[in-house]
């Protein structure tokens, strides 16, 4: 059983910035990757990044454009987004969600292989 909750969403005139972080709880064992999605009204849940366990490797969608940045400290078992730059269009839900990962090739991206995930928090970018 493990618990993800999300914290550090709010409204933020474009161009500032947020960071979120996502708190786990509950057994975790083995390689894994933690990620974060984000779904805006009306769209489909899209990945944004994702990091593997110690943090040597970390993957962003395109459309963040370099200005998120992914992180995380085991231990305080936090996995953190950086978001910098913000504008509009990165109105969401941003949700983290988590995968054991034993090595190889996955679709980092894909909703189908995480196995846990937090309730959400809301993102608002004005204009």
């Amino acid at each position: 059983e493990v618990r993800l909750v999300e914290s550090g969403g709010g409204l933020v005139q474009a161009g500032g910035s947020l960071r979120l972080s996502c708190a786990a709880s509950g057994f975790i064992y083995g390689d894994n990757i933690m990620g974060w999605f984000r779904q805006a009204p009306g769209k489909e849940r899209e990945g944004v990044a994702c990091i593997s366990s110690i943090g040597d490797f970390t993957i962003y969608d395109y459309s963040v454009g370099g200005r998120f940045t992914i992180s995380r400290d085991n231990a305080k078992n936090t996995t953190y987004l950086q978001m910098t730059d913000l504008k509009p269009e990165d109105t969401a839900v941003y949700y983290c969600a988590l995968t054991s990962w034993r090595g190889g090739t996955f679709i980092w991206d894909s909703i189908e292989i995480y196995d846990a995930w937090g309730q959400g928090t809301q993102v608002t970018v004005s204009s």
